[in-house]
């Protein structure tokens, strides 16, 4: 599966208008043909798409991610291993916050239905679901960085940061995180929940929950202990899906608030045609979209003791 992704995505990347060469002498008068075919040479372009692939998957397999096509010429596996930490804490920490608010909310919800908390509930994720997250994010800039001047808008480190005690730089990279990480989970927010409410309710009409409510049990027990196990399977299939996002989903947010991570890393190498970086940041999609799928198998039979006999 694996070789399959990114020989596809080898051929898309090349197939696109466009390539590092011409970038680079396309505003030079002085380039020449022989100076297109020299650096064709020197980055291994002048060869068929497969004897190009067969290198670069020869490198991958020895954990050679190659050097990238830009200015700076630095090995991508640094490049990558300075961003994806970056992108992996800052999506991290927004899908906590979204586990954290969004199961309680569709359990209550589907426990609640047509309350007025249901309702409120309803028309305030809907919000967030149809609010671009762009938009919201440069409203929260101006009105808590640029009217009230309480957080920070760009960056993960304050200019005087390197001076400040180490309770001091934890408190100032807090401050940098919070707009970012709760916009972004503000704007997942939704998804999650609803499909959590969906799948209680529809668990909470089921015989078994009506004979555990028979037997006399705890309103909490049945929901908690009982009906909220089997309606976490979708809800799990969802977050399985969601890991690849934890790095492509973040280009908007890391550009907006100017945060050094993977989704702006891969932005910047789509516009300079940089296939090594491209490539790099490719398979370790590829990577955790199998690792998502794998991971949501484990966790169905960690909800659903059936799995585990079976």
């Amino acid at each position: 599966m694996m070789v399959g992704i990114t020989f596809i995505s080898f051929l898309v990347i090349h197939l696109a208008p466009g390539s590092p060469v011409d970038l680079l002498t396309d505003l030079d008068p002085n380039a020449d043909a022989d100076t297109r075919a020299r650096i064709e040479q020197a980055y291994g372009l002048d060869k068929p798409y497969h004897v190009q692939y067969w290198r670069w998957l020869k490198k991958i397999a020895v954990g050679d991610f190659g050097t990238s096509f830009a200015r700076d010429g630095r090995p991508v596996i640094d490049k990558i291993g300075e961003a994806l930490p970056i992108t992996l804490g800052l999506n991290v920490m927004s899908l906590l916050i979204v586990l954290l608010v969004a199961i309680p909310i569709g359990v209550y919800s589907a426990t609640h239905q047509y309350s007025m908390a249901d309702r409120a509930t309803t028309v305030l994720v809907f919000l967030g679901f149809a609010m671009p997250g762009f938009w919201l994010a440069l409203l929260c800039m101006i009105l808590f960085g640029v009217e009230l001047g309480w957080l920070p808008i760009s960056g993960l480190k304050s200019v005087n940061h390197d001076s400040l005690s180490t309770l001091g730089k934890v408190a100032d990279i807090g401050r940098h995180l919070i707009l970012p990480v709760s916009i972004s989970a503000f704007t997942s927010l939704a998804a999650t929940s609803r499909y959590m409410r969906s799948s209680m309710l529809e668990v909470v009409r089921q015989d078994y929950i009506t004979t555990a409510r028979a037997k006399g049990l705890a309103e909490n027990v049945v929901t908690y202990r009982h009906a909220l196990r089997n309606a976490l399977l979708p809800v799990i299939t969802i977050l399985g899906l969601s890991i690849p996002a934890l790095i492509g989903g973040s280009v908007i947010f890391e550009s907006i608030f100017a945060i050094p991570g993977m989704g702006r890393l891969f932005y910047s190498s789509v516009l300079a045609r940089d296939y090594p970086t491209i490539m790099g940041i490719l398979v370790i999609g590829a990577f955790l979209t199998l690792a998502g799928n794998l991971l949501a198998d484990l966790m169905y039979a960690v909800a659903d003791p059936r799995l585990r006999k079976a």
